[in-house]
C-alpha cells in the first residue's frame, strides 16, 4: 500500500515527511511524496526547487523507504491535488500533512489547505505539527 505525503520545503513539510518515513518503516508501505501548488508568485514558498525534491528523495533512500517524489504545478492548490490523488489511486491508504503553528486568530481558521484536506479526504489523515528545525 501507499502513504501519500503533502510536502512543502518548510518545517511543516519536513515534519510530514519525517512522520511518513517513520510510519513506512514500520508498515512496509511505499511513500508517494507530493509537492503541489498553483505555481504563482504568491505561492512560491510552498513550491519546492528540484534540489529540495532531490533532498527529499535522498532522505527516503537513506532511511530505506521506497517511493516517489513528484511535483504538480497545474493551477490547483495543494488540497485539490492531494484530494484528487487519494481518489484516483486505489493504493493510497493514508495521507500525511504538516501543520504550522498559528496565531490565536489563525487557529480559528486552521489553514484553508489543511482544513480542506482534513474535512474532505477519503482516507485517514495524519496531521503532524511542524518541526522546530528544518533539516531537509
Amino acid at each position: 500500500m501507499t502513504i501519500l505525503v503533502g510536502y512543502t520545503p518548510s518545517t511543516k513539510g519536513q515534519a510530514a515527511l519525517t512522520a511518513a518515513v517513520d510510519l513506512a518503516k514500520k508498515t512496509g508501505d511505499k511513500l508517494y511524496v507530493v509537492n503541489a501548488g498553483v505555481g504563482e508568485a504568491v505561492d512560491e514558498r510552498e513550491v519546492a526547487t528540484e534540489d529540495q525534491l532531490n533532498k527529499a528523495r535522498e532522505y527516503m533512500k537513506s532511511e530505506g523507504v521506497e517511493g516517489k517524489v513528484k511535483q504538480y504545478l497545474r493551477g490547483n492548490d495543494a488540497a485539490e491535488e492531494l484530494l484528487a490523488l487519494t481518489e484516483a489511486r486505489s493504493d493510497v491508504t493514508m495521507l500525511v500533512i504538516g501543520l504550522r503553528r498559528r496565531s490565536p486568530v489563525g487557529k480559528l481558521f486552521m489553514g484553508s489547505i489543511s482544513q480542506k484536506i482534513i474535512l474532505n479526504a477519503k482516507v485517514p489523515v495524519l496531521s503532524v505539527r511542524e518541526a522546530e528545525e528544518y533539516e531537509v
